[in-house]
């Protein structure tokens, strides 16, 4: 039997990242709370946000198998999330120069029917370098990055920014970790080309 594919999410750059496994999804925009609950971690708000993510746009396509995904951003256990506008980026950035910190991406796989879950985190050590009032301002004019996690767009122009990054699972921090989401994909019976 062949499963719908949806990926509940409305960020054109998970969507981007889905397209390139060439399977054929849908979209679905879930409707989830993103407030973080009370002395909750970054890290726990991006698993928890992923399993309702997925787990809201399943009850509405419960023989699909769906795909929902969260990023937060962790600067010494503060939640960075996305800026929504210039002034925040701004704010953000600054707080994050010459910084250490982690971006947590959480994927689950969720179909009901066949009662398919699974959850995992991919985390992302980056570095920014000391970064000028002026570098920032260029930065942002130039990239306008107020829907990604911390403003910093990695796979544009705010590689510039970094001194290093590591992971095991590179697209982790432009929105979706496709290693783990393909290692999911198939044990959740979808075939990948």
């Amino acid at each position: 039997m062949t499963r719908t594919l949806i990926l509940g999410s409305t960020s054109r750059y998970r969507r981007e990242l889905l397209e390139r496994l060439r399977l054929p999804f849908e979209v679905a925009a879930p409707e989830v709370d993103e407030t973080p609950l009370p002395g909750e971690s970054p890290r726990e708000l991006a698993l928890r946000l992923a399993a309702a993510k997925a787990r809201a746009v399943a009850q509405m396509h419960p023989g699909a198998v769906v795909i929902g995904s969260d990023q937060v951003a962790d600067l010494d256990g503060k939640p960075l999330g996305k800026p929504g506008n210039h002034e925040r980026a701004v704010a953000q950035l600054r707080e994050m120069r010459g910084h250490a910190m982690v971006f947590h991406t959480a994927v689950s796989v969720v179909c009901l029917e066949s009662g398919f879950s699974q959850i995992d985190l991919a985390q992302v050590h980056v570095r920014f370098r000391h970064l000028s009032d002026e570098e920032i301002e260029r930065y942002l004019r130039a990239e306008l990055p107020y829907d990604c996690a911390g403003s910093a767009k990695s796979e544009g122009l705010g590689i510039s920014l970094l001194d290093a990054i590591d992971s095991d699972d590179p697209t982790a921090l432009i929105g979706l970790p496709l290693i783990r989401t393909c290692q999911m994909l198939r044990a959740a019976g979808i075939m990948l080309p």
